[in-house]
């Protein structure tokens, strides 16, 4: 499969020019490496024994001979080269010298400088559905958090389906281009080697894989949804009554958040208008919808009949926060989503720039929208007026408009950086 272009490649082609270290983070097979090996000069892989050996011994660097950039592919496997990293960075590394690709933070690398002022860190997640090259976006998200974006247009001929095939399909490049069979057997196994090998390396032995694997499919299950831990933990309880314990769950999600496995979406803190009445609970995603959708045994077809429809709408949601997440770091902007603490007014994902420009978005699994779709958006204009540039909804139809009342209409497949 040819190299797709990824949103995170358009922060590379700025920020490499003027740092002399920058750190790619992720799960497992979001395509860092594949990414980083494009810009690398000379690579050095951490997961090879030798090549580990031979960095481990050269704390100094000084066997890199190459004037170029130098790719160390899973530094979390030799901790030490972050400082070895850092301290050529201190002694005057030029400008691209080094990218850094890992997967996990590990329990060892506790004692590392943090890298502030030396090494930036990027995020790069499964591939949203603009990174695809299914359809070619004709709306921008960083123009709609500009407020420059007074014109909305284009077409796309996805369906309902399409979206499903989208959400089942999986952002992990190497899950792409493979049969639906093959597909289903690449994420079984990418959730069995996270129980399996992933977590035990980070130090956390799995002693009953089933129970993580439950509690997993119930945090799945609330994929878009603020529901509490307690209740999460509640829905793990086995036909036996065997419930994983709440310092075991904690741990579960610490070492999952570690891997990026669980992605959840923060509550909404205002910068420049405080609003005491919202909730700050995360909302839960996983890395990848994909992943949710084969936890829950969902398939396209499943996600259409009556026994998935209900998970249709979640795990839209889902593929529509990955996406804006990836464009939204490239506009260097956040995401985060709005719930009042009584539950009255909710707005699924609010994009705030650094100078405290809002985007406000509400996503719906519908080609049309109504005037109740949009009460939410149009109470947060009226109520921060100065900060909220624009209002869009995010929809499975097939054109992009603005209502009379200016909120923007725009189908997922339409949506780019």
């Amino acid at each position: 499969m040819s190299y797709l272009p990824r949103t995170v490649d358009l922060e590379l082609d700025e920020l490499m020019p003027g740092a002399p270290a920058i750190a790619l983070d992720g799960p497992k097979g979001v395509g860092k490496t594949g990414t980083a090996e494009r810009r690398s000069a000379e690579v050095w892989i951490m997961d090879d024994p030798a090549q580990r050996q031979r960095l481990e011994a050269d704390f100094g660097l000084d066997g890199i001979a190459t004037q170029g950039t130098v790719l160390i592919d899973e530094w979390q496997r030799l901790p030490q080269v972050w400082d070895s990293v850092r301290r050529s960075v201190d002694r005057g590394a030029v400008p691209g010298r080094f990218l850094l690709t890992g997967s996990a933070t590990p329990v060892s690398a506790a004692g590392t400088h943090s890298g502030a002022a030396r090494i930036l860190s990027l995020r790069m997640r499964p591939m949203g559905l603009h990174e695809r090259g299914m359809v070619e976006p004709s709306v921008s998200l960083s123009r709609l958090l500009a407020g420059t974006a007074d014109q909305v247009g284009g077409q796309s001929q996805m369906s309902l389906s399409d979206y499903g095939k989208a959400i089942v399909g999986s952002g992990f490049p190497g899950a792409l281009d493979l049969a639906p069979r093959l597909r289903r057997a690449f994420l079984d196994a990418y959730l069995a080697r996270v129980i399996d090998r992933d977590l035990p390396d980070l130090g956390r032995e799995v002693r009953r894989p089933e129970t993580l694997r439950r509690w997993l499919r119930a945090y799945a299950a609330a994929s878009s949804t603020t529901t509490a831990y307690s209740r999460l933990l509640d829905s793990t309880t086995a036909g036996d009554g065997e419930q994983p314990s709440k310092t075991a769950t904690i741990a579960y999600r610490e070492h999952l958040s570690q891997l990026f496995l669980l992605d959840p979406v923060p509550g909404w803190l205002p910068s420049r208008s405080p609003m005491s009445q919202l909730r700050q609970a995360p909302k839960h995603q996983l890395a990848d919808p994909a992943l949710a959708a084969r936890l829950l045994g969902l398939g396209e077809a499943s996600l259409l009949a009556p026994r998935g429809a209900a998970m249709f709408g979640p795990l839209f949601e889902s593929l529509v926060t990955l996406g804006v997440r990836v464009m939204a770091q490239a506009a260097e902007a956040t995401v985060s989503h709005l719930r009042t603490k009584a539950g009255e007014r909710e707005v699924d994902l609010i994009v705030e720039a650094d100078d405290g420009r809002v985007l406000a978005i509400e996503v719906k699994l519908a080609a049309s929208v109504e005037d109740s779709d949009v009460r939410h958006l149009l109470w947060l204009r009226d109520r921060m007026p100065e900060q909220v540039v624009d209002l869009v909804v995010v929809t499975t139809g097939t054109h992009a408009y603005r209502r009379s009342d200016g909120v923007a209409v725009v189908p997922l497949a339409l949506l780019g950086a």
